[in-house]
């Protein structure tokens, strides 16, 4: 029998889902603060962790913004190449 256990968060269910909420810049700014924290250094074990797992959460969350900005950009480079495509043909005309 195996004890697989999903290792303990530092971090909140009200923390994580006000990251989960955070506009692209505010998650920026602070994974920039907790990088800043990390490589200031002095701080204990615990510290270290939940500075770690705050950035981490943040990263997720800017890159996850990141991606839903590049899709919309992916999508409307595609459309417009396909209106150009049709441009001055009778398929526009339909």
């Amino acid at each position: 029998m195996t004890n697989e256990t999903t290792p303990a968060s530092s971090l909140t269910d009200k923390e994580r889902e006000a990251i989960a909420q955070m506009p692209y810049e505010e998650a920026r700014d602070q994974l920039i603060q907790a990088v800043q924290a990390l490589e200031a250094g002095g701080l204990n074990l615990d510290q270290s962790m939940r500075q770690w797992e705050l950035g981490e959460a943040l990263a997720k969350r800017a890159q996850s913004l990141l991606s839903e900005v590049r899709d919309k950009l992916d999508a409307a480079q595609a459309e417009q190449a396909t209106a150009a495509n049709t441009a001055g043909t009778q398929d526009n005309l339909a």
